[in-house]
């Protein structure tokens, strides 16, 4: 049951790092990418990144993660910092599995 956000959106603009951000529906993004993270209401954040100016939306890998009470903006740094370092970026603080890649069942 998801409840009710609390928090803003924030969002950012990063240029990925070698080897981008993965995401769910299109695999890695590169280049000049938009950042949202969106309270889900259940104690996690929805992590979403799109081209800079385009109009859709992808789901970061990983997406969504676990968020402290009050630390959206925190979220958006990490997530940033990741993209940033690229490596087919995943959300931090995604559960792994034990191929290191982010637990998605």
């Amino acid at each position: 049951m998801t409840g009710t956000p609390r928090q803003p959106a924030v969002t950012a603009e990063v240029t990925a790092g070698p080897g981008g951000a993965m995401t769910v529906e299109v695999g890695v993004v590169t280049g000049d990418l938009t950042v949202t993270t969106t309270d889900t209401g259940n104690g996690t954040a929805a992590v979403r990144v799109r081209y800079t100016g385009a109009d859709e939306w992808y789901e970061l890998e990983g997406s969504p993660v676990p968020m402290p009470e009050g630390e959206m903006a925190a979220v958006l740094d990490a997530v940033t910092q990741a993209i940033r370092a690229g490596g087919a970026a995943c959300a931090p603080g995604a559960p792994q599995n034990p191929s290191g890649r982010p637990d998605t069942a």
